[in-house]
């Protein structure tokens, strides 16, 4: 009997499996939503793809990721976190291997689109199992894993692509994110266990969208939501999407290099999350911090429009700009504190909408901007293009921070100073 017993995992051990499997079928997702950036010239030069065209073919997955959260929040409920997920999974399969044996610009752009749809599940579903399978006071610790665990998807999605397309090719790396995306989901359908799956069913389609349009009345909505359309975009538009081509075009970068300097990027965010994370305490104060970061990130974007940067300089830049950025931890909090209990799960999967449709906003956009400037003489995008890129987020930017500086600041400090 105790051979037996020791055999069997400890609660505590299929808990960790648990998470393993959840953090990196969403790193799957964090990988996908980054991985044009290190492609991009590869892409254009194969497929004669434009700049409009390159920057649909990125904000496709963010259309589909944000149009759906609404409808997934409701059928997790009703079907349960698993099953919707790994419906999603086989979606996400699909477009995956479309996309690595597209034709053309239409079929590429469709199969981003398949991508996210597919992916929409992967951070909603697993909260909710969170949720369902742990104590309440883990919830907050157990998202912070979630999403700064899955950010190994977006370090994935710059050097190591860039390693594995000039090994094996574009095509082949991503036929080969599809099988593991088909382990991950295999490995979910054993690691989550029946009692976080169990649907709820409590609302009517109706009723979940009148809990919707309460969610969108609450006071400082718009603010703070306006912040989570402009946030994240500037991230993932320039590292995820022009920061690569504007390393080639400008400054000559070959595909190597253009991988390690978005891997810069990409693991400052990581860290900056890590580091912005925890000031809201320090500050007493959600407002405080995200001000803070987004001041600094738009003096940063500034920087690239008004002060033409050595290459020498380039790396450190892309390292300040990911950690000025960074503070969608707090952000995040913000928007949730702003909603009763009975409306945070909408209130969330609406601040959600609007993180992905910003990126599809400003990837669709500023494709359109980089076509109006031409290209350069070496055949390339502008340089005054990419300047006007920059410019136009930095803007994007600036104008939520002063929306954003009258919303309110529910911080549980305040209210237990006047307590």
């Amino acid at each position: 009997m105790d051979s037996a017993a020791k055999a069997s995992p400890t609660r505590s051990e299929t808990a960790v499996i648990l998470i393993a499997a959840l953090v990196a079928i969403y790193a799957v997702s964090q990988f996908l939503r980054n991985s044009i950036g290190v492609i991009a010239n590869d892409l254009a030069r194969e497929l004669s793809l434009s700049a409009t065209q390159t920057g649909l073919l990125s904000s496709a997955f963010f259309f589909t990721f944000a149009a759906v959260q609404i409808p997934i929040g409701i059928l997790i409920d009703r079907y349960g976190p698993k099953q919707v997920m790994l419906a999603t999974a086989v979606i996400a399969v699909a477009g995956i291997v479309l996309f690595a044996m597209a034709p053309s610009a239409s079929v590429l752009i469709g199969a981003r689109a398949l991508m996210g749809l597919g992916c929409s599940t992967f951070f909603m579903a697993p909260l909710v199992i969170y949720a369902r399978r742990f104590p309440p006071e883990r919830f907050a610790g157990l998202t912070s894993i979630q999403m700064g665990g899955a950010n190994l998807g977006t370090l994935a999605a710059t050097a190591p692509l860039a390693a594995s397309a000039a090994a094996i090719g574009w095509r082949d790396s991503f036929l080969v994110v599809a099988a593991i995306t088909v382990v991950l989901a295999l490995a979910i359908i054993v690691a989550v266990p029946r009692d976080a799956d169990n649907a709820k069913g409590r609302e009517s389609w109706s009723e979940a969208f009148r809990g919707v349009a309460a969610a969108v009345r609450v006071p400082s909505f718009r603010a703070v939501f306006f912040m989570h359309l402009t946030t994240y975009s500037c991230f993932v538009s320039i590292v995820g999407l022009w920061g690569g081509p504007w390393l080639t075009d400008v400054h000559g970068a070959d595909l190597a290099t253009r991988g390690r300097i978005l891997l810069l990027g990409a693991g400052a965010q990581i860290g900056g999350m890590l580091l912005w994370g925890a000031t809201d305490r320090f500050w007493g104060s959600y407002k405080k911090p995200v001000l803070a970061g987004g001041v600094a990130a738009v003096l940063m974007m500034a920087c690239m429009v008004l002060v033409p940067l050595d290459m020498a300089l380039v790396p450190v830049w892309f390292v300040l700009f990911g950690v000025s950025v960074s503070y969608t931890p707090i952000l995040t909090s913000h928007g949730k504190s702003l909603f009763p209990p009975y409306l945070t799960g909408r209130g969330i999967t609406l601040m959600n909408i609007g993180t992905m449709g910003g990126a599809f906003l400003s990837q669709s956009v500023t494709g359109v901007l980089i076509d109006l400037m031409g290209r350069s003489s070496t055949g390339g995008y502008s340089p005054e293009g990419y300047r006007l890129v920059f410019g136009s987020l930095c803007g994007w930017l600036l104008l939520s921070l002063l929306f954003y500086i009258r919303a309110i600041d529910p911080h549980p400090s305040r209210y237990a100073s006047k307590a």
